[in-house]
C-alpha cells in the first residue's frame, strides 16, 4: 500500500458505520477446510444499508503481501490475516468507494493467493489463475451465492475489483456466471480493473464483451496504467498478458487519441497539510498503446518506501503505474459508473 495512503487504514472503520444484515447475518466465520459461512457477519468486510436500486460486488486485490515472504509463510491467507485485514481496509476507501455513490456495496473476505506464491504461479504457468482456483475460487462463489440467494433481491449490480480481485472477476464471468444467465442478464457491466482482459480470453467465451465507448452495458471495462518507461524498454509487468486490451479511462476510447489530463474529473491525492484524503490533480492523462494493450500516463509519482518500491518493480516493472489504476482517475471511474446504470435503466 502506498505509504500516502496509509492513513486511510486508521479511519478504515468509517466504512462499517450503518451496515445492514441481510439473510439473518451474525457474528462468526467458517473453517479452513471449507468456504466461509457468508450467513455470518464477519465473512464479510461490508454488508451495505440498502440505499440505492443497484448493487456493486467488490473483490478485493492482493493484501497478503509483504509477510507472505517471510519463511514459512502460507501460500493462502486465513480470514484473520492482520496485513489482508489492514490492506482492505485502505483498499476499500480507494477504490470501491468509487461506486458507492451510484450502487450498493458488497464486499467479502477471501482467503486469497499470497504476493510471493502468485509470483510463483505466474512465473511456472505464465498466469495467475492456477493459484486462484480452489480456495479462493470457492470462497468468492459461495459469496456470491449466498448474495444473490439472500441480499440482491433482483436488483441489477456491477461487479469489480482490482488485481487479483480482477482476475477472479475474469473467472466468475468465464464460469459462474456463464452457468448463471438469469443472474448475467442483471448485470450493468463488470470493471476487472488492473489485470488483463486478453482476445484470446475473449474469443472464448463469445458470451463476454469488451466495452466500446462509455455508456455500453453488460460489458467488460478494464485497463492497466503504466508510465513510459515501462512501455520503451517492453518491461516485464505481470498483470499485463499478450493480447491484452484497455480502454482509456478519461475519453472511452478504445484506438490511441490522446486524452490530455484536462479530461480528468479529479484524482485521489492526500492533503500535505491535513493529511485528509481528497480530490485533487496529478496531472493523470491517458493514451493507450495498442501493442502493449495498456493505457500510458505522465502523472505523478507518489514514492513507495524502498522494499515495496523493489517489490513493485519485479512485478510491475520499472514504471508500473497498478498501485494507481483506480486513484488516477477516481472521477472519471465515479462519473462512468453513473452513465452506464443510467443507460441499463434506459435500456430495460
Amino acid at each position: 500500500m502506498n505509504k500516502k495512503f496509509l492513513a486511510l487504514l486508521l479511519m478504515s472503520g468509517v466504512l462499517l458505520l450503518g451496515l445492514a444484515v441481510c439473510g439473518g447475518v451474525s457474528a462468526a466465520t467458517g473453517n479452513a477446510e471449507k468456504a466461509p459461512d457468508y450467513s455470518q457477519r464477519t465473512s464479510w468486510y461490508q454488508i451495505p444499508e440498502i440505499t440505492k436500486d443497484v448493487d456493486t460486488f467488490y473483490i478485493y486485490a492482493t493484501e497478503y503481501n509483504l509477510t507472505s515472504f517471510e519463511k514459512g509463510a502460507a501460500d493462502y491467507a486465513t480470514l484473520d490475516n492482520a496485513e489482508m485485514l489492514q490492506g482492505v481496509a485502505g483498499e476499500c476507501m480507494i477504490h470501491a468507494s468509487v461506486f458507492a455513490d451510484s450502487t450498493n456495496v458488497f464486499v467479502p473476505y477471501y482467503r486469497q493467493a499470497g504476493l510471493r506464491y502468485a509470483g510463483e504461479i505466474h512465473e511456472k504457468t505464465g498466469d495467475v489463475n492456477a493459484a486462484l482456483y480452489g480456495m479462493p475460487y470457492d470462497d468468492i462463489t459461495a459469496a456470491l451465492d449466498y448474495y444473490f440467494e439472500n441480499c440482491n433481491e433482483g436488483r441489477p449490480f456491477i461487479i469489480a475489483g482490482h488485481s487479483q480481485g480482477s482476475s477472479m472477476v475474469l473467472l466468475l464471468l468465464q464460469n459462474y456466471f456463464k452457468d448463471h444467465p438469469d443472474y448475467y442478464k442483471r448485470m450493468v457491466a463488470a470493471y476487472p480493473i488492473g489485470y488483463s482482459v486478453t482476445r484470446k480470453y475473449l474469443a472464448a467465451n463469445p458470451h463476454l464483451k469488451f466495452a466500446t465507448g462509455e455508456t455500453d452495458t453488460g460489458v467488460i471495462v478494464a485497463w492497466n496504467t503504466e508510465g513510459p518507461k515501462n512501455v520503451e524498454t517492453n518491461a516485464h509487468n505481470v498483470v499485463v498478458l499478450p493480447g491484452t486490451m484497455s480502454i482509456n479511462p478519461l475519453n472511452w476510447k478504445l484506438d490511441e487519441t490522446y486524452a490530455p489530463a484536462s479530461l480528468n474529473l479529479g484524482s485521489l491525492v492526500q492533503n500535505e497539510k491535513t493529511g485528509e484524503i481528497e480530490i485533487g490533480d496529478l496531472g493523470a492523462d491517458a493514451q493507450i498503446n495498442l501493442a502493449r494493450g495498456v493505457v500510458v500516463t505522465n502523472a505523478k509519482v507518489v514514492p513507495l518506501p524502498e522494499e515495496e518500491t523493489k517489490i513493485a518493480a519485479e512485478f510491475f516493472g520499472p514504471d508500473g503505474r497498478h498501485d494507481s489504476d483506480y486513484i488516477y482517475y477516481y472521477n472519471n471511474i465515479k462519473d462512468n459508473v453513473s452513465k452506464r446504470i443510467a443507460a441499463y435503466k434506459a435500456r430495460q
